[in-house]
């Protein structure tokens, strides 16, 4: 009797222990990183929002990485071999290097890891297991017709400065300045790489890392190449904000019209003030808390993310935003592109 009331206890503490076990390691939240190109453009701030508010909702532990600048691509390796030792369940990357990248990515993957490339494709689009994004060429064409449309017929007399992102060609970076290329009408050379056309309305290519410093001296640089630019294409609006001060100082601010993508607060601020004349709204909020709730569902049961039909990636949307709407092209106002601005 002594025996069987002692192995009756033992065994009632055993359970309660494994019990006790089984309830900590459910209480325990899932882990998923983001790893942004930069932490100081406004897109990726709230790209940063958007996932933090959707991991806090799902009780996700999200821990946030980003390069020193845009084209980091090290720190950004570095931040994946973290998260594998971590034990995450899946990462969102926006990758400085998009092919260069691809092989931590594929470790990752191979270590049980999701991995959502948002808003800019790796090179295979297929390195990711998803991608959440913007149509890229989509958003650059809106701003290439717009330009052509609100020129006329002095589109055929224009001369363009295209400041692009980086030396690397990312993907993003390739399919917006391509996109604005044949909007404008501009016959494309290879269309998976900028700087082969041969169009003579093209003045020339410049990077601009895609902050404001970079944008200036890009523009400053096309003007003395050709100092009677009169269209402006700018891979985002901090690139967009440095072309107008490289402008301003010459006095060819108001004869020279800026396009861009991103459509944030700031850059919407600038469309309503004159320094941009249209850009292409995207949804990194969105793209954000999508990537989170994939990693979720991921976690849950192993479901994964399908993409939008007729696209190899998932689309978010992207809208035209100005004040002074071309025939042909649709657009949304400044108004409403405040009220949306990185929703």
């Amino acid at each position: 009797m002594k025996k069987t009331a002692i192995a009756s206890t033992l065994a009632t503490l055993i359970l309660g222990a494994a019990s006790m076990s089984a309830a900590q390691a459910g209480s325990h939240s899932m882990g998923a990183c983001l790893i942004t190109k930069t932490d100081t453009n406004p897109f990726f701030v709230k790209m940063k929002e958007g996932a933090e508010k959707k991991a806090e909702e799902l009780g996700i532990k999200l821990k946030s990485y980003a390069g020193k600048v845009d084209g980091d691509s090290e720190s950004q390796v570095a931040a994946i071999e973290t998260c594998i030792a971590d034990g995450a369940k899946g990462i969102l990357i926006t990758a400085s290097d998009t092919k260069g990248i691809v092989p931590a990515v594929q470790q990752a993957r191979d270590a049980g890891l999701l991995v959502i490339a948002l808003d800019t494709p790796l090179e295979p689009i297929d390195s990711a297991d998803a991608t959440f994004a913007t149509d890229n060429f989509l958003a650059g064409e809106l701003i290439g017709k717009w330009a052509a449309a609100t020129l006329g017929d002095e589109a055929k007399n224009a001369k363009i400065a295209m400041l692009d992102l980086a030396v690397s060609q990312p993907s993003v970076g390739v399919l917006r300045d391509q996109g604005f290329l044949q909007g404008f009408g501009i016959e494309l050379g290879d269309p998976k790489k900028w700087g082969d056309e041969e169009d003579k309305r093209i003045i020339g290519n410049e990077v601009t890392a895609g902050n404001e410093e970079g944008g200036r001296k890009a523009m400053e640089n096309l003007l003395t190449k050709d100092p009677e630019i009169n269209v402006v294409y700018t891979i985002n609006e901090p690139a967009a904000a440095g072309a107008y001060e490289a402008l301003k100082a010459v006095d060819r601010q108001d004869d020279v019209l800026i396009v861009s993508v991103d459509g944030g607060c700031p850059g919407i601020a600038n469309v309503k003030d004159g320094v941009i004349g249209a850009t292409s709204q995207q949804y990194p909020l969105l793209m954000a808390s999508k990537g989170i709730e994939a990693i979720a569902a991921w976690g849950k049961d192993g479901t994964k993310p399908e993409n939008t039909e007729g696209k190899d990636f998932f689309d978010t949307g992207v809208s035209l935003v100005t004040d002074k709407p071309a025939e042909g092209v649709e657009s949304i106002d400044v108004e409403e592109g405040t009220e949306r601005c990185w929703g």
